[in-house]
């Protein structure tokens, strides 16, 4: 870190590496310009050895050890701040912190400063930002738009408005991975700006458009306060990246919970057989389908209050219960900030009417629910997730949300959060023959990028070859079933709203998914102890291990457009002489094939081949 010349700047190097270049620090608060003209006072340095434990994370325990180096500044009025900087072997985390400034309670941010300066050269691998109130009913921005890879730093975003978070970026040498944590009701989250020239990207405040106009762009808090953590984790490889616990370690949970959430798998009718199966006879269908899988949930979606009825609700509750099967309910978030039909609306963004709805589930014994629709940034919508969640778990209810902003360190701060959509998932499928021929290359992007810094609620691992009921008609499935198999372990989500049919379960000669698919989706779990990066490169291909207790699974998902052969060294998680379970590519159909006991004969260099538009599983 610098000050001079009335600038504070820090800059990133790793390895001997350059990463960030000198980039700005500082702010602009209605009390006054913390950018120019600051001062060094002084700086105070510490160490960081914490433990702490997940649930619903990439890894359940976390060993997090950083340098801390809080350093305070002052501006020409006196008006003073600090910067708390905490840096660990492949990760930054910095923010803003505020005390008291003399008779002034509060703060309202109006611009920051904050850099990201990359080195010339630096290749990119991001989603633009969208516009306001646009898409469906008017309700983005909603984090699902198409990620560019490799692209120069000078290529502008499709929209004009930067890129959402997280961001990915390859220097000559290191990978960068730019996100933000932390944040809550006391601030709003951020973007990065377009590219601003030679290297410099900046944050940026929502746009006043979002939620149709409705709150400020800019941040207001309580003083003291903070701004949230700005995150950076580097590597020359990209297992840093992959790895990362950044999101996680540097938040707090947000308050204590009485309930014992429950985690796993879940039917959804929705995915496949779309708005028409929102009547009761089908609900009875994916509950006995839940049964037959051993899966403990149904998501009931949209339009369940106006098709099926608040009374007969009830009963179908009922009914899964006896069967052994727990509910989530869909919701819109609002109404008066978008366009939205799909009901019940009006329910969650009022203090009184969510009340009432969740008195009502709690009731009845409903699990969780799934909020939708959210468009929107800045801090009022901040405080309604965290509103709805508080609220929720009031009720025991846990939260998925969908239609919405990525999630910020939430899996930590919040007990009842169980994962986010917050990227352009698998609905896109069914509604377009294009995102069925890109699944591959989308399915070796997340783990690097979107998924690799929170849940994501993708709601794939489709076993229909037609994207319809009834296996016939619609969009056509490109992938084989080992890249289906191969995205339950890839996408991390601790309830897991599976594209899986009753259809599927008819004998393979009548339509139905081999049994070795249907075997492995009853069995994969959704919650996991550990995650390695083995291999890979984003949109081209990907291989990586996530351990469930003792159990490794060992996952690889092929985008290029050439079948491709892998030597893996996979000493860390198998022996020689050890006996796997391995699903390969057929490179004849779609079909997997099981080998039951796989013998590892050298650890270090197994060899797996996956089709274009394949993959690989491998469970020991």
């Amino acid at each position: 870190m610098q000050v001079a010349d009335g600038h504070a700047t820090y800059t990133v190097k790793y390895d001997g590496k350059t990463v960030l270049e000198p980039s700005p620090l500082g702010f602009v608060a209605d009390f006054g310009d913390l950018f120019d003209g600051v001062t060094l006072l002084g700086m105070e340095e510490k160490k960081i050895d914490q433990q702490y434990d997940l649930t619903r994370a990439k890894t359940s325990h976390v060993h997090y050890v950083a340098n801390e180096l809080i350093v305070g500044l002052r501006n020409q009025r006196d008006r003073q701040f600090m910067v708390d900087f905490r840096v660990s072997n492949t990760d930054v985390a910095f923010r803003y912190v505020m005390g008291r400034m003399g008779p002034r309670g509060c703060a309202r941010i109006l611009k920051e400063e904050t850099g990201f300066n990359f080195p010339a050269g630096t290749t990119t691998f991001l989603t633009p930002q969208s516009d306001a109130m646009t898409g469906w009913k008017r309700s983005k921005p909603s984090y699902e738009e198409v990620y560019k890879t490799d692209a120069a730093m000078t290529e502008p975003s499709q929209y004009g408005h930067g890129y959402t978070f997280p961001c990915l970026f390859k220097t000559a040498d290191v990978w960068v991975l730019l996100s933000e944590t932390g944040v809550d009701s006391r601030y709003c989250a951020s973007h990065l700006s377009e590219h601003k020239g030679d290297g410099l990207y900046t944050i940026d405040f929502p746009m006043p458009e979002e939620n149709n106009g409705n709150g400020t762009v800019e941040p207001a808090f309580a003083l003291p306060g903070t701004s949230p953590w700005r995150t950076i984790t580097v590597g020359t490889t990209l297992a840093p990246i992959v790895e990362t616990t950044a999101p996680f370690d540097n938040v707090r949970p947000r308050y204590a919970t009485q309930h014992d959430y429950k985690f796993g798998k879940s039917t959804w009718s929705w995915i496949v057989w779309q708005d028409a199966s929102m009547n009761y006879d089908d609900q009875v269908a994916f509950i006995n389908l839940a049964r037959e899988m051993s899966y403990p949930y149904i998501l009931i979606d949209a339009g369940w209050d106006k098709e099926i009825g608040k009374e007969r609700m009830a009963e179908l509750i009922n009914y899964a219960h006896s069967q052994g099967v727990d509910v989530f309910l869909w919701f819109s978030s609002s109404g008066y900030w978008n366009d939205i039909v799909q009901s019940p609306i009006n329910a969650m963004d009022n203090s009184i009417a969510r009340k009432d709805w969740m008195r009502w589930m709690q009731k009845l014994g409903v699990k969780g629910i799934k909020v939708d629709f959210w468009g929107g940034d800045k801090q009022e919508t901040m405080r309604l997730y965290e509103e709805v969640l508080s609220d929720a778990d009031d009720h025991g209810l846990m939260v998925i949300f969908h239609g919405c902003t990525l999630p910020r360190g939430w899996e930590r701060m919040y007990p009842n959060y169980v994962g986010s959509e917050a990227v352009l998932a698998s609905e896109n499928m069914v509604f377009g023959q294009d995102f069925c021929d890109n699944e591959a290359y989308n399915a070796c992007l997340h783990p690097f990028i979107r998924n690799t810094v929170a849940s994501m609620e993708w709601g794939g691992s489709f076993l229909n070859r037609h994207l319809a009921r009834g296996n016939e008609g619609g969009t056509t499935r490109r992938s084989t079933d080992c890249l289906e198999l191969a995205t339950a372990v890839l996408y991390q989500n601790a309830i897991q709203n599976f594209a899986v049919t009753p259809e599927n379960l008819r004998p393979q000669a009548e339509g139905g998914a081999p049994k070795e698919s249907i075997d492995f989706m009853r069995n994969v779990p959704t919650t996991w102890d550990e995650t390695r990066f083995i291999d890979g490169y984003p949109g081209r291909y990907i291989v990586l291990a996530r351990r469930h207790g003792q159990t490794w699974y060992i996952a690889g998902v092929n985008a290029e457009k050439t079948k491709k052969t892998l030597t893996l060294d996979l000493s860390r998680f198998v022996q020689k002489g050890d006996a796997a379970r391995l699903y390969t590519d057929n490179l004849k159909n779609q079909d997997p094939v099981l080998n039951e006991a796989y013998k590892v004969r050298n650890p270090q260099k197994v060899q797996v081949t996956m089709d274009t538009n394949g993959g690989f599983v491998m469970v020991k």
